[in-house]
């Protein structure tokens, strides 16, 4: 499943991309370029924008009920369905793209001497170069994805009455 956030959307696109779905958000995209990213690259649309739901163009979409990310995370997991284990942080948080392992060699130079002496495993964006590794910060990430998903709640059916599927 692919998705496009809009503009109000921004921290749920990222958590997205932690959980490591491709999903792309860009706060200057206007209303018609969203339609038109969704329809060409088949992307479901994620708004809070009720007007843009009304657009007989905007399908498939979801409209995003709740104004905390916690509350918009579980809602879109549980109405899509979302599963998340062997995907997490698999996607640059910044540009979306699959991130590549890279030697560890290869990124002496580019990160911090202990992250170099302390980790084993790097990964690089093709896009714009970051380089990742796993370092406490992602202990924290995953204990906020269960107390935020409880995850009991992953792999529920739920309420899927508010997706609007692509009827062209």
């Amino acid at each position: 499943m692919r998705f496009i956030a809009d503009v109000m959307l921004g921290k749920l696109a990222k958590w997205l991309r932690i959980f490591g779905y491709d999903t792309v958000y860009n706060p200057y995209l206007t209303d018609g370029e969203i339609l038109r990213i969704a329809k060409a690259e088949q992307r479901l649309i994620l708004t809070r924008d009720t007007r843009l739901v009304l657009c007989r163009y905007a399908k498939p979409n979801l409209l995003v009920e709740h104004d905390l990310l916690p509350d918009q995370l579980r809602q879109v997991i549980r109405e899509l369905d979302l599963q998340l284990k062997g995907k997490l942080f698999s996607r640059c948080l910044i540009c979306n793209c699959l991130l590549q392992p890279i030697n560890k060699e290869l990124v002496r130079a580019s990160v911090p001497a202990y992250v170099f002496a302390t980790q084993s495993l790097f990964s690089r964006c093709p896009y714009c170069q970051r380089i990742f590794w796993p370092a406490t910060h992602i202990d924290k990430m995953q204990a906020q994805i269960r107390e935020i998903l409880n995850y009991k709640e992953i792999g529920e059916r739920g309420d899927r009455g508010r997706v609007h599927p692509d009827y062209s």
